[in-house]
């Protein structure tokens, strides 16, 4: 097998998996839309609270609702020893790492898009103009921290209270890809849109060729340990 078809297979077995389950959607998806839902009765649905407020609401939403899906990441491994079958498989380790990050990508993606629509509605926001770049953007933040959070969660693993390792080792480390997510939504609220978009976007990019090429690298390493 090559090394994309063995990460489509990591992948396609997570994605069968969760949707036998639906542990980690459910949980991401109640959270996520329970925070939007109190930030609504917090702040005055109109336009120029949402400029100002939207962003970091938003971003801090996707944060906490991907840290959800990001602790269940290797649960099935670490439960059923699974984890030893996949070393032991004749497969690229780095393909473990890949299929597991598109699955987490691919997870969050389906809970923002729920929240998105949802922020939309409930704060009268006219998101439709900015659809395409808002778009692009989560795409990009959320490829950045789930491409950290992945092999983070493979770190903390085997460690004690796991489930409390994770954000502590994450948060730090993702807080780059995070501002810069929220300053390329904040630049897109405005009208017409900051002049600090274009920056930002090539920052998330560069964050991402780093912090995907990197894991791939190393996550042999972190297998191995």
């Amino acid at each position: 097998m090559t090394f994309l078809k063995q990460a489509g297979a990591i992948f396609w077995k997570d994605v069968l998996t969760e949707f036998r389950t639906k542990d980690a959607l459910t949980s991401m998806l109640l959270f996520g839309l329970l925070v939007i839902l109190m930030f609504h009765f917090a702040f005055e649905p109109d336009s120029m609270e949402t400029e100002r407020f939207g962003p970091g609401l938003l971003w801090m939403t996707f944060l906490f609702a991907g840290l959800l899906g990001m602790n269940r990441a290797f649960a099935g491994e670490r439960e059923n020893d699974g984890l030893q079958g996949l070393k032991l498989a004749p497969i690229s380790w780095g393909a473990i790492y890949l299929g597991k990050m598109l699955a987490n990508l691919c997870f969050m993606l389906l809970v923002e898009a729920v929240i998105l629509f949802c922020f939309a509605l409930f704060f009268n926001f006219n998101l439709l103009p900015r659809l395409g770049w808002m778009c692009g953007i989560t795409l990009l933040g959320t490829l950045g921290f789930a491409s950290i959070g992945t092999i983070l969660a493979a770190i903390s693993m085997n460690t004690r209270m796991s489930d409390v390792m994770l954000p502590i080792l994450l948060l730090p480390i993702a807080l780059p890809v995070i501002i810069g997510a929220v300053e390329s939504t904040a630049a897109i609220f405005t009208d017409p849109p900051g002049e600090a978009l274009g920056f930002w976007v090539k920052f998330l990019v560069a964050f991402n060729i780093i912090f995907i090429t990197l894991p791939l690298m190393m996550f042999e390493y972190v297998l191995e340990e």
